[in-house]
């Protein structure tokens, strides 16, 4: 089933920010979130994580969610290792369940999916900002999650590196068979990574289609975003 968000709402200071969205998306599939600053993406995101709750509305999901933050977001004072066993050695209903061998098959596994073979013993510190984003996705599926959500996945990315996330996304999608969301605005990562698209402003759904329909589509809000055009209707906020 992956994901389901249906007459989605949240309000701050009396302001919806999330304005009776709906949409899905299945296994195997990657909806990619898109709009200006402050359209609301990343709080989509929090909300299906459980980061936040919802005013009104349901969000339906099945399995374990994992989230890829924006910039890593790894324990500094952790090597590799450590870091991507985290969840294996502190949640509480899978502390028990790997031995030491098992720890040490299952990151080797995660870390040779997201091309990182042999860095255990390395620290986010001499890590490159590319390598560090793809050891936080193989922290994301240690647990073998059926959601992955990703929040701007090539921000502060080369060209080079940012086509490589892309490459992971999509080979992940393919690994795990998980319902995935990438919020973004970079039409390089929508065209490469997602199925299909939907696009905020002020909180509503203002797009939804396929990449190639974003891209085809003549109307005032597809033109802005593909253009990048300040000309338009949609008007820059901070998120």
């Amino acid at each position: 089933m992956g994901i389901q968000v249906k007459n989605l709402v949240k309000e701050f200071d009396n302001k919806k920010v999330i304005d009776d969205i709906s949409f899905s998306v299945n296994d195997g599939e990657i909806l990619a979130i898109v709009g200006f600053s402050g359209s609301g993406k990343s709080t989509v995101l929090k909300l299906i994580s459980g980061l936040l709750t919802q005013d009104s509305g349901e969000i339906i999901t099945t399995g374990d969610i994992a989230m890829v933050f924006q910039y890593s977001a790894l324990f500094d004072s952790l090597n590799v290792f450590d870091n991507i066993s985290f969840a294996l050695v502190e949640r509480k209903d899978l502390r028990k369940k790997y031995t030491q061998t098992d720890l040490e098959r299952v990151v080797k596994e995660k870390l040779e999916l997201v091309g990182l073979s042999g860095i255990e013993d390395k620290f986010p510190s001499e890590l490159s900002g590319g390598m560090q984003k793809r050891v936080s996705f193989a922290r994301a599926i240690v647990t073998e999650p059926q959601i992955i959500l990703y929040d701007e996945p090539t921000a502060g990315l080369d060209p080079i590196s940012s086509t490589l996330i892309e490459d992971y996304i999509v080979r992940l999608k393919k690994e795990t068979n998980a319902a995935s969301i990438v919020v973004t605005h970079q039409m390089s990562t929508i065209k490469r990574t997602a199925d299909k698209v939907i696009m905020l402003y002020n909180g509503k759904i203002v797009f939804a289609g396929t990449p190639e329909e974003l891209q085809r589509e003549e109307t005032p809000y597809t033109k802005q975003f593909v253009n990048a055009s300040l000309d338009g209707p949609m008007k820059m906020f901070a998120e």
